[in-house]
């Protein structure tokens, strides 16, 4: 497994002694794996509790995992919000904050989470630190599920802290306000399925 750091804004709230790291695997055309690991003191955390799972909007008033999946010469892409209440959603845009609609997916997604205690997490949780790891199982939906073409993520998250205020995280920040939808927050890529394997180096 690669993990790769997800940074607070620089306009958020301290984030203290937090890290986050997400990875992500393509485990057929049309299925990927996300795994979130959220380390440190997470007493300054506010995790919302868990519930059902059911399908909801506004999660990312919260605490909330997020990714972004678009796919090279396609108009659009698609946004999954993940909750640690196991509450999830998913929309599609035809554009750039354009044309937000819920996602029709194949399968609803298969949320797991985890609170470690002072134990060794996996990836880049040190063992003196607790952790909340988030995993979910997503099968994607046309034509995103063309396993002969690259996926281009979008790894980011919202942490509301103690006082109610909320830091946002992602893999590459832009300029200006913090903004997960821009392009240039599409940083990471998922090979097409076959293809042979190559480096992956976190952004600057």
């Amino acid at each position: 497994m690669t993990y790769h750091a997800l940074l607070a804004h620089p306009g958020s709230p301290a984030a203290g002694e937090l890290t986050l790291a997400a990875e992500a695997q393509r485990l057929r055309a049309d299925a990927v794996t996300l795994r979130f690991v959220l380390s440190g003191p997470l007493q300054h955390v506010r995790v919302p509790a868990e519930t059902s799972g059911a399908r909801a909007d506004e999660l990312w008033r919260h605490t909330c995992f997020e990714a972004f999946v678009a796919l090279q010469g396609v108009p659009g892409y698609l946004e999954f919000n993940f909750s640690p209440s196991l509450a999830w959603q998913a929309y599609r845009f035809s554009a750039r904050r354009v044309g937000m609609t819920p996602a029709d997916l194949p399968a609803p997604p298969v949320l797991t989470v985890g609170h470690r205690e002072r134990t060794g997490a996996p990836g880049p949780v040190r063992g003196a630190d607790d952790a909340l790891v988030l995993e979910a199982l997503v099968c994607l939906p046309e034509p995103y599920a063309d396993g002969g073409q690259p996926l281009q993520l979008a790894l980011s998250a919202v942490l509301e802290d103690a006082t109610g205020a909320l830091s946002y995280w992602a893999l590459h920040h832009v300029p200006g306000r913090p903004d997960f939808h821009h392009p240039d927050a599409f940083a990471l890529t998922l090979d097409a399925l076959g293809a042979e394997p190559r480096p992956v180096t976190d952004p600057a």
